[in-house]
C-alpha cells in the first residue's frame, strides 16, 4: 500500500495534477466522483497569500468529499514559503505539496517554479524550511532539471527525502523543454529503484490512456502517476485506467448522456462555489472538452458559451443530449486535439504535457 505519511492511497494511487485555472473544487469533485485518489488544488503563491490576496485565499477552499487532497504553493523564499505553510495548516488540508515544476518566465524569474533547479542547495534549504513550518506532510513536484545538461534529479530525489519530504512527483522534462518534445520516464524510473529513497515516487508527462498507466507501473516501477490534461473534459480516465489494470479490458465509452450529465454538475458545482456570473463564465472553457468528438457540435457551443443563466446553459445541455442520444463516440486519445482556453502564464504550471 502507498503511503504519505499516516495517508493511505491504495496500491497504485492516481493523482489529479494542480492545474491552474484547471483544478478547482468543481472541477475536482467531477473527478473524484470518477476515480481519483488524491487531489490537488491551483498553485497558489506563498507571496499572495501573506498578502491575504482574494485569489489567492480562495484557493485554499477544500471541501471533505474531496479528501485526501493537497494544498500546492510556490515561492522562491524561505520565509514567506514557511509563513505560507503556517497559513496553508490552518485550512486542514491532507498535505502540502511545493510546486518546483513550474516553467514560465513570470514564475522563474522570481527564482520559484522550476527556476529554482538552478540553484539546487537553496531547493533543498528552502523545502527544509516549509518541512519544519507546518506538522502536515510536505510533498514535491518538480522536473527532471533545468536543462539536458542538468538532470540532477536523482540527487534532488535524495536531498530532498533527506529534509524530510513524504514523496515527490516527478515530471518527465526539463524546464527548457517546457512542454514539448516526449517525457522521459527512464530517469523519474531511476530514482524509483535508487535504494536510499524510500518515499512514493509518482510518475506525471503523457499518461493519457489506460495502457500507459500499466506501462509506466510495469516497465518504470512507479508508485502511481499524475494525470493533467487527459482528464480535462474526460474525468473518466481515471476509473477507466483503474478498470484496465484490474481486467485488462476498457470500460465502456460514457454515452453522450452521460458527458451532459457530468459537465452540468459541474457546472453546478461552479455556480455554487463561484456564484452565478463567474460560475458561468469560467465554466465556458470546459464545453468543448466534454462535447469533443461530437460532429457539427459548433452551433451548439457557440449557444452555450452565450448563455448566462444556469437554466440555460442547462437547456441547451438537454438539447444535446437529446440530438445525439444515438451518436457513438469513439476512443480516442483524450489529450488530442486538447482545445481548452487556459491562461499559458500560469496555467498548469507543472502538469501540462
Amino acid at each position: 500500500m502507498v503511503k504519505i505519511g499516516n495517508i493511505t492511497l491504495g496500491n497504485f494511487p492516481l493523482l489529479l495534477a494542480p492545474m491552474e485555472d484547471v483544478s478547482d473544487p468543481p472541477f475536482r469533485a467531477v473527478c473524484k466522483d470518477n476515480g481519483a485518489d488524491l487531489m490537488y488544488t491551483e498553485f497558489i503563491s506563498s507571496e499572495g497569500l501573506i498578502r491575504d490576496a482574494i485569489k489567492s485565499r480562495q484557493k485554499l477552499d477544500i471541501f471533505e468529499y474531496e479528501r485526501p487532497v493537497g494544498i500546492q504553493i510556490f515561492g522562491g523564499d524561505e520565509e514567506p514559503m514557511a509563513m505560507a505553510a503556517q497559513i496553508v495548516e490552518t485550512t486542514n488540508p491532507d498535505l502540502l505539496d511545493i510546486n518546483y515544476g513550474c516553467p514560465v518566465k513570470k514564475v522563474v524569474c522570481k527564482g520559484a517554479g522550476s527556476g529554482i533547479l538552478k540553484d539546487i542547495p537553496k531547493m533543498v534549504k528552502l523545502t527544509e524550511a516549509v518541512v519544519k513550518a507546518t506538522r502536515l506532510p510536505v510533498t514535491v513536484k518538480t522536473r527532471l532539471g533545468w536543462d539536458d545538461n542538468t538532470k540532477n534529479i536523482e540527487e534532488v530525489a535524495e536531498r530532498l527525502q533527506d529534509v524530510g519530504i513524504k514523496a515527490l512527483t516527478i515530471h518527465g522534462r526539463t524546464r527548457t523543454q517546457m512542454y514539448k518534445g516526449n517525457a522521459d520516464w527512464s530517469l523519474i524510473a531511476k530514482v524509483k529503484n535508487n535504494p536510499r529513497i524510500h518515499i512514493p515516487i509518482f510518475g506525471n508527462g503523457d499518461i493519457c490512456t489506460p495502457e500507459q498507466a500499466v506501462a509506466a507501473r510495469q516497465k518504470y516501477g512507479v508508485d502511481g502517476i499524475m494525470i493533467g490534461r487527459a482528464a480535462i473534459g474526460y474525468p473518466w480516465i481515471f476509473n477507466e485506467i483503474k478498470h484496465f489494470m484490474q481486467t485488462g479490458e476498457h470500460l465502456p465509452l460514457p454515452t453522450v448522456l452521460e458527458r451532459v450529465e457530468v459537465c452540468k454538475k459541474h457546472l453546478r458545482h461552479s455556480v455554487a462555489w463561484k456564484g452565478d456570473v463567474v460560475g458561468i463564465l469560467e465554466m465556458r472553457r470546459h464545453y468543448t472538452n466534454y462535447l469533443k468528438g461530437l460532429p457539427h457540435i459548433k452551433e451548439f457551443r457557440q449557444q452555450l458559451v452565450t448563455c448566462s443563466t444556469l437554466a440555460s446553459v442547462e437547456e441547451i445541455l438537454d438539447k444535446v443530449a437529446e440530438h445525439y442520444k444515438d451518436h457513438i463516440i469513439e476512443r480516442v486519445s483524450p489529450l488530442a486535439d486538447n482545445s481548452l482556453p487556459v491562461n499559458n502564464e500560469v496555467a498548469d504550471c507543472n502538469v501540462y504535457g
